[in-house]
């Protein structure tokens, strides 16, 4: 099994839970959260929006903000077979995928266990 961590835009929640759910995978987490990448403000690009007055307010727009300024996003979590894995992140890529910095970021970790809390059975079918 492999846990699915991922960082994704707030106004995309409903669009990823929508594609998780017609795609096989009801079962997850989401939590707001703030962050921000790691990807630096270009001060050229920062100074041509400065002078027209004010940053877009898009996707493009929330990069170019002060650089501690932290940003609202929504963190995903499920849980999956080793052979579903690209098939789920493709649908989270698929559901989320603009083309601008701040998309998101999709993390793979390994399970090594798995119990149900009801009987304390371990199993695969925990999730």
């Amino acid at each position: 099994m492999k846990e699915i961590m991922c960082f994704i835009r707030a106004n995309k929640v409903n669009a990823t839970k929508t594609a998780l759910a017609e795609g096989g995978y009801p079962a997850f987490t989401c939590r707001k959260c703030l962050g921000r990448g790691k990807k630096s403000v270009d001060p050229d690009m920062l100074s041509t929006f400065l002078a027209a007055g004010e940053l877009p307010r898009n996707a493009v727009g929330e990069n170019y903000t002060e650089a501690t300024r932290l940003i609202a996003k929504r963190f995903f979590t499920l849980i999956v077979e080793d052979n579903e894995v690209s098939k789920a992140v493709d649908i989270i890529i698929s559901a989320n995928q603009t083309g601008n910095p701040g998309d998101g970021k999709i993390f793979i970790l390994p399970i090594c266990e798995a119990y149900t809390v009801r009987n304390g059975e371990s199993t695969t079918e925990a999730y």
